[in-house]
């Protein structure tokens, strides 16, 4: 009885990483679906071939308008939250395995925006993950979601750099985190926000070299302050 307990428990095991494994790939490609590309389509554009060529909602805003790049922050952030949220949930339902099942859901989160940054269906190019992101912490933990949106309004008032704007606010969780010392649902998580702000600063990293060149696009009408004192 207790061999047969014991093969039923490594059964079980062997059965949960495989699942772990097809909720991972299945996250990655729902992630490469690119709202940009697939709105671009209907609208008959494709915006890698206009402003910085990036498939992402920034670039989206700049060359096709609010409308247009807010459906496509919607898609994005939709992928995110389905991903952590739903893709994963039936792991949550076995408690004997909880540690594993948090770990599952990140995975399948980040796998998001894995596919989100570099899509299997366009030739592993696609946005630099914020969207997604968002979605998937939405999924996990609203407060940092508010938290990030706050301090990137505050940098985009100030400067005027959207990118620079995103790397602060994806820096901005985990310190959130570390200074308020908020009790988790989600051991992992606290790792996960600083994995989440060096993947997003990297995703970012031709943002930061025309900043260093002096040529990076400043969005101008969000600089409040600047204007209040011209």
């Amino acid at each position: 009885m207790q061999v047969q307990d014991q093969f039923l428990s490594e059964s079980k095991k062997y059965q949960m990483i495989n699942n772990t494994i097809l909720n991972i790939f299945l996250s990655y490609l729902i992630g490469s679906f690119s709202g940009s590309l697939f709105l671009g389509k209907l609208k008959g554009v494709d915006i890698r071939k206009h402003g910085s060529g990036n498939a992402g909602g920034t670039n989206a805003f700049r060359t096709q308008g609010f409308v247009f790049a807010l459906g496509v922050l919607m898609i994005d952030i939709l992928k995110g939250y389905i991903c952590a949220k739903y893709i994963s949930y039936f792991m949550l339902l076995n408690s004997e395995y909880i540690g594993t099942s948090e770990l599952n859901i990140l995975l399948c989160g980040l796998s998001a925006i894995i596919g989100h940054v570099y899509p299997v269906y366009h030739k592993f190019k696609g946005g630099k993950g914020a969207g997604a992101a968002i979605g998937m912490l939405l999924a996990l933990h609203p407060t940092s979601v508010g938290i990030a949106l706050l301090h990137w309004i505050i940098i985009l008032i100030l400067t005027g750099f959207v990118g620079f704007g995103t790397m602060v606010a994806a820096s901005s969780i985990p310190i959130y985190l570390y200074i308020s010392g908020e009790n988790l649902t989600f051991n992992y998580y606290p790792i996960l926000s600083i994995f989440l702000a060096l993947f997003i600063i990297f995703t970012h990293r031709s943002n930061i070299l025309r900043m260093i060149n002096g040529n990076e696009n400043q969005f101008e009408k969000a600089m409040i302050i600047k204007k209040l004192f011209n």
